[in-house]
């Protein structure tokens, strides 16, 4: 299930809380475009899918300082966790590579 994290401190949360299991975070903006919009709904669908995994989901335009803490520097972009540390990220609309990046990492 697709969780929203609105603070810093939810974010580092998260990710402590997840342990060794995969977290996918999806960054993301109210104002992106048609193509965005696509892999972003279907990001939710895949946190349905890959219940082995935790997927959150942050809006950049309401919480900047996490996006930025986290080098987001284009959109969408989803990032990869395992114990707290970044592992592997993937920036763009290609919906399949997201899906092989995330069955490689599981």
């Amino acid at each position: 299930m697709l969780k929203y994290l609105v603070t810093k401190e939810d974010f580092v949360q998260a990710l402590a809380a997840a342990g060794n299991k995969l977290v996918v975070v999806g960054f993301v903006a109210s104002f992106v475009n048609c193509l965005s919009r696509q892999i972003v709904d279907k990001f939710e669908a895949l946190s349905l899918e890959y219940t082995s995994a935790e997927f959150f989901k942050v809006d950049i335009t309401e919480y900047p300082e996490v996006a930025e803490e986290q080098g987001i520097s284009a959109l969408p972009s989803f990032t990869f966790y395992r114990n707290s540390k970044k592992v592997d990220s993937f920036t763009g609309t290609d919906f399949d590579e997201l899906v092989a990046k995330i069955e490689a990492l599981l």
